[in-house]
């Protein structure tokens, strides 16, 4: 028999399930609920970890979240096994712990780029607090940081590290930084303004070979050109971490994550996911998707939550999330995941302030806002809704959005 009961347990302590936990005290929830993570910090505000924290502008403890003074908090904890038909965890710390529901919110692990010197000091990958730590320490020695990716952790520690003083190189396959999400317009845009701050883009070239002994020295390109290094930090993505969830025997989906129906539960009754690991059914993208941002994971632990206590509906909130290139530029983005057809434009990217609304045929699928919040809010309802918007592409453009 198991040695505790929960009447919820809560398997990561990330956004998605810590905003689990937040929501089930708000609802007034009353049985016993457990969040095992295995972080060595309580829940935290990831985000901050390439931006504030490795800035050094806040404390460690000024990232923590406020989590619900009854919770069995339990850092330091992996569910090393997880039964969902016995209804039973084995935890790392020993002993068993039965559960009523139970919630995966395992997150993702960094994708490492499997490359000839890979393993030299000098290189780290960018997801918790002690990893930032480490960048910033030995960022101290470092004059000149090579960064591999052109998505946002690596845009962001970039401009980070480059407001701390450091020459900074980005190499990374796309065109233009962040434009594999943003589109072409807003990558020109961000490829500019890194520049302007003095980064160097290598754009359209992999990383071949990484060299030195023992520490990094030099970033080897695809293309055979050289980079000095003296340090390197990798942005290459994450995976999310199923291996629990495929060892309970859960259903997993093409994406890699766990598979749950529209309202975010798995192939086991009582076991829902939330956050990275989720590939669910989604009303608004029209088939199976998997999202991995921050506000994303937040708004599923949510929920997830009331999912549990009885409110039980196809999760349909349009995905929304943010990212600030140190003090430089801050962009938010609404949308769906689906390849536009068009891009219009309001406002002015030269004076940074505008918007780029993504088309796919007659219908706004998706819209990227700099200086511009106040178009967000229009574009989601445009969204939401499925508007008919043919012919309508300079209203879009100069026009009132409220007006359609």
């Amino acid at each position: 028999m198991a040695e505790v009961h929960a009447d919820v347990l809560i398997i990561g302590a990330g956004a998605a399930g810590s905003a689990c936990a937040e929501a089930l005290a708000e609802a007034g929830f009353g049985g016993s609920v457990v969040l095992a993570g295995r972080d060595v910090d309580p829940p935290y505000d990831r985000p901050m970890c390439s931006k504030h924290y490795l800035r050094g502008e806040v404390a460690r403890e000024q990232t923590y979240l406020d989590v619900p003074d009854d919770l069995d908090l339990r850092i330091r904890t992996s569910v090393m096994k997880l039964d969902p038909e016995a209804r039973v965890a084995k935890l790392s710390e020993g002993g068993e712990l039965s559960f009523g529901q139970a919630v995966l919110a395992t997150g993702a692990n960094v994708r490492r780029l499997r490359v000839d010197g890979a393993e030299l000091e000098g290189i780290h990958y960018l997801r918790t607090l002690g990893t930032a730590d480490a960048i910033r320490a030995e960022v101290e020695d470092a004059e000149r940081v090579v960064l591999v990716g052109g998505s946002y952790i690596a845009c962001e520690v970039a401009a980070t590290l480059t407001a701390l003083g450091r020459r900074c190189t980005l190499v990374m396959l796309e065109d233009a930084p962040l434009a594999a999400h943003f589109g072409p317009t807003a990558g020109e845009f961000f490829a500019a303004l890194l520049r302007e701050h003095g980064i160097e883009l290598v754009c359209g070239d992999g990383v071949e070979r990484l060299e030195g002994d023992p520490r990094v020295q030099r970033v080897v390109c695809a293309s055979g050109r050289e980079l000095a290094a003296d340090m390197v930090v990798m942005g290459t993505g994450a995976m999310p971490d199923v291996m629990l969830a495929r060892a309970a025997g859960l259903e997993l989906g093409d994406s890699g994550g766990v598979a749950c129906t529209a309202d975010l539960e798995t192939s086991a009754r009582g076991v829902w996911a939330a956050g990275d690991v989720c590939e669910y059914e989604s009303v608004l993208h029209g088939g199976r998707v998997r999202i991995e941002h921050h506000e994303v994971a937040r708004a599923q632990g949510r929920a997830a939550a009331a999912a549990m206590l009885g409110t039980r509906r196809p999760y349909a909130e349009l995905p929304y999330f943010w990212t600030d290139l140190s003090d430089w530029c801050t962009a938010e983005w609404v949308g769906i995941t689906e390849a536009p057809e068009q891009e219009v434009v309001r406002g002015s990217v030269d004076d940074a302030e505008f918007s780029i609304l993504h088309l796919a045929g007659s219908r706004l699928v998706a819209a990227l806002s700099v200086g511009r919040g106040e178009d967000l809010a229009h574009a989601q309802r445009l969204i939401v809704a499925a508007t008919d918007l043919s012919g309508r592409e300079a209203e879009l453009a100069g026009g009132d959005l409220e007006a359609l």
